[in-house]
């Protein structure tokens, strides 16, 4: 078979989208007045930070030695947050191009999406990217990759994706060491949905891999054999980037079907499309266990059934996002929002904002927690009255840094309870392996890891287990009232400290109001911290002149008893700006 199926992978921002857009200008694939740079990048978010957050297939046509190949590329993100969108896209091949910058060499995401690779046994070409750099140190980068992965020199492809350098043999590596698709042993469909998205004409058009058979013709019926339902086919096709409809797609290729579906719900990414309903299912992906909690909340009340319905759309897009109905006596209904991350959090956000026009108020992320057995999201959900064991999320670090930097890291993991459990050496890379609470690393600790290293670091994480922590809840009362939303479960030993610095935020994020209004934060019953918002003050005695001090002093007595009748009815408006505060804290 004249295909080759492989995708790019790489840690994030060593240039595989512009390596892909090479691949599409040397293939005419793309032609010169639509071409445009990062081109499989269609997200306007993706334009906007210049990362990768959507896998991305196309189909290429090259002809090598008066022959015709159909090559089909899948673009993949490199962030760590995005790791599960790599899986799906790597189940769909039989090869990949593991890139690493020439100026950077092998960094977390590098190794891990390698080795995912090699797990499923696909072929991995290795090339070294931007040599064009006058900074790129070509022989360090080439001996990191033989002795991390065992490659052999002469295997190692030198590449620009800025210039074009070295695109075409690449090209000619692709077709010469990726095998072909495995020719089908029948002839009833069957095809593994890598992605999906939704259309208001179309229905649910899932991407597919044809692992058997032969997409049929327009209007036949297709089943969806893990959630047991069917649709038909509308339109069959490839993507070239944008979608080309075609009349045949057979086994080995990668395309898409309009299914007609017009709940997202029944066709799930990892499922199997046959013609016959009896046929066995495709072993599909693992399910991704989300590590982030958020609270979303409609910020308009009458808007919660149409942002439901986006969620629902955008869980399409994305199958590593979940949610569940939820209600605060703060904020009302919403959704407890789960995430691989903190930047998959902050991106699904701003997709829903941008691509659903959805206005949306954001609670403090958390971690689950396993309390007697019982998986608890919300910190509001834990009972401080009942003494309880509970247990927090711990995962394994691999950090990558030269060796420059190895006593600033090691302190601030060692600061977030992190434990020490390795460190190799790959030249004048150091990788760092430490164990450390899942809770310590979601909120800032990326940001410092970049800033102790000069951004040299790489990080990359895995789930280990649950284990016994000394955590108490802290919640924040605003005049009085508890505002369960802004609740956090923490290490007690750091309670009283970030009970401190939180009220402090608040204190200079919550407006001021016509009377004194109090912050407070507890653990059970017991007060904490406190700070108190300073009210506006109306000069009252401004008229007066001369006179008894008395008849100052009754003025300002009336003013307090009027204050005090307001602080009983007024209620405190509470910003998103409060929340996010916390966010960043």
């Amino acid at each position: 078979m004249n295909i080759r199926n492989f995708s790019i992978i790489a840690h994030v921002d060593h240039g595989k989208s512009t390596l892909a857009d090479r691949l599409l200008e040397v293939t005419g694939t793309v032609t010169g007045d639509k071409m445009k740079p990062q081109l499989l990048d269609s997200l306007a978010l993706e334009r906007e930070r210049g990362i990768t957050i959507k896998l991305a297939p196309v189909r290429l046509s090259y002809t090598l030695n008066s022959e015709l190949f159909t090559l089909n590329l899948i673009d993949t993100p490199g962030h760590v947050d995005f790791s599960y969108e790599v899986s799906r896209a790597l189940a769909a091949v039989e090869g990949a191009i593991l890139m690493v910058d020439a100026t950077k060499g092998v960094q977390a995401q590098t190794l891990a999406h390698g080795l995912a690779a090699l797990e499923q046994n696909l072929t991995l070409i290795p090339v070294i990217n931007k040599v064009d750099l006058p900074n790129a140190d070509i022989e360090k980068v080439k001996k990191e990759l033989v002795e991390t992965f065992g490659f052999l020199e002469n295997e190692i492809i030198l590449a620009s994706g800025k210039t074009g350098e070295g695109v075409e043999g690449l090209l000619k590596a692709i077709i010469e060491r990726i095998p072909p698709p495995l020719q089908p042993t029948t002839y009833s469909l069957r095809a593994l949905i890598f992605d999906s998205f939704f259309d208001a004409y179309k229905g649910v058009i899932a991407q597919i891999r044809v692992i058997e058979g032969e997409v049929p013709q327009n209007q036949t019926q297709i089943h969806f054999l893990g959630a047991k339902s069917s649709g038909q086919v509308l339109e069959k096709g490839y993507f070239a980037p944008a979608l080309a409809q075609t009349e045949k797609l057979v086994a080995g290729e990668i395309g898409y079907i309009a299914t007609g579906v017009k709940i997202p719900d029944l066709v799930r990414v990892g499922d199997t499309i046959s013609t016959d309903p009896h046929a066995q299912a495709l072993p599909g992906y693992k399910q991704v266990k989300p590590m982030v909690f958020v609270g979303l909340y409609p910020i308009d009340q009458d808007e919660y059934h149409d942002i439901k319905e986006a969620l629902e759309r955008f869980r399409l897009s994305d199958p590593a996002f979940i949610y569940e109905v939820e209600n605060s006596k703060a904020l009302g209904a919403g959704f407890r929002c789960g995430f691989l991350g903190l930047l998959h959090a902050e991106v699904v956000q701003e997709r829903l904002s941008g691509e659903f026009n959805a206005d949306l108020i954001a609670t403090a992320p958390s971690v689950e927690y396993l309390v007697d057995n019982q998986l608890i999201h919300n910190p509001a959900d834990l009972d401080p009255s009942r003494l309880q064991e509970i247990k927090e999320p711990w995962v394994k670090l691999q950090i990558f840094v030269p060796q420059t930097f190895i006593g600033s890291v090691m302190e601030l993991v060692q600061d977030r309870r992190g434990k020490f459990i390795n460190m190799v050496h790959f030249g004048a890379q150091v990788e760092l392996s430490y164990e450390m609470p899942l809770s310590e690393m979601i909120t800032d600790f990326y940001d410092r890891l970049k800033s102790v290293s000069s951004g040299f670091a790489s990080l990359d994480w895995s789930f280990l287990e649950f284990r016994i922590v000394d955590a108490v809840r802290v919640d924040f009362l605003v005049g009085g009232e508890k505002v369960d939303a802004l609740s956090i479960i923490i290490f007690r030993s750091k309670a009283e400290f970030v009970a401190r610095k939180l009220v402090e935020r608040l204190k200079e994020v919550l407006p001021r109001q016509n009377f004194a209004i109090a912050i407070q934060a507890t653990i059970g019953g017991t007060i904490i911290a406190r700070e108190t918002i300073s009210p506006f003050r109306k000069d009252v005695t401004a008229k007066l002149y001369g006179g008894d001090r008395t008849r100052k002093d009754k003025l300002l007595e009336k003013q307090k008893k009027g204050k005090k009748r307001m602080k009983m009815v007024g209620s405190v408006e509470i910003p998103q700006e409060a929340f996010l505060s916390i966010l960043k804290s």
